[in-house]
């Protein structure tokens, strides 16, 4: 049935006689709640006033953000913005806080390759390591301050020729060769060392929990030259 809303009155046809309910009735204005009532009746007749239409609408208090959130979400703007924060606020889960660590920007580890000036010999053991430790983040989650404890869990070694290698160590410089490859052919090859981040998280200062998943950050290449030694002959 259509209802007219003018200044405040709301106009619906209706005989005297007819069977009629008030219902409210609201709309969104510049992020404003308008209240009005109207009068619905089972058969049609005469114009008749509502019953609480000489009730000016109103424009609410509540929190535009609020009441163009639960009209996204189908929901009723005065149950849902009238109810106590505490009682609707989103539970911080630590599905929120993965999510949330996996848009942060974490950083490459830089490859350090041994012997240094981007040239080694075919059939060397190349050595290659990297410096990266761990650290500290603090986000805030549905205003709640979140720490994290990030730090690197794995690496992945792309040494430029096809091979690669996983390991949970960052390798070390000479003569400690921990991370070392043989290239078996002369040309440029451009290795890098991928990071696999992990971390934990606590809400204030509550107990440690482990955040869901990790994060892989590639690294940057390197280039590197591969050549051949050859013998020369000197005198004395």
């Amino acid at each position: 049935m259509l209802a007219v809303s003018l200044g405040g009155l709301a106009l619906v046809p209706a005989p005297a006689s007819a069977a009629c309910h008030v219902v409210r009735e609201q709309e969104l204005v510049n992020g404003q709640v308008r209240m009005y009532w109207v009068k619905h009746c089972d058969s049609e007749g005469s114009a008749t006033p509502a019953a609480d239409s000489t009730r000016p609408p109103r424009d609410s208090d509540w929190d535009r953000a609020c009441v163009r959130q639960a009209l996204t979400f189908g929901l009723d703007p005065q149950a849902f913005c009238d109810t106590p924060v505490a009682a609707v606020a989103p539970t911080l889960t630590p599905g929120i806080v993965a999510r949330a660590f996996r848009r942060l920007s974490l950083p490459a580890s830089e490859l350090v390759v041994q012997p240094p000036g981007g040239r080694t010999l075919v059939n060397f053991a190349t050595n290659f390591y990297t410096e990266n430790g761990g650290f500290t983040r603090t986000v805030s989650l549905l205003g709640r301050r979140v720490v994290l404890r990030i730090w690197p869990a794995a690496y992945g070694w792309r040494f430029g020729d096809g091979v690669t290698r996983q390991t949970v160590g960052a390798g070390s410089p000479y003569p400690d060769l921990e991370i070392t490859h043989r290239y078996l052919d002369e040309g440029r090859v451009s290795p890098r060392v991928d990071t696999t981040y992990a971390a934990q998280f606590r809400v204030g200062g509550g107990p440690w929990r482990e955040v869901v998943g990790t994060v892989t950050v590639p690294g940057m290449a390197q280039g590197l030259r591969v050549v051949e030694a050859r013998p020369v002959l000197v005198g004395y």
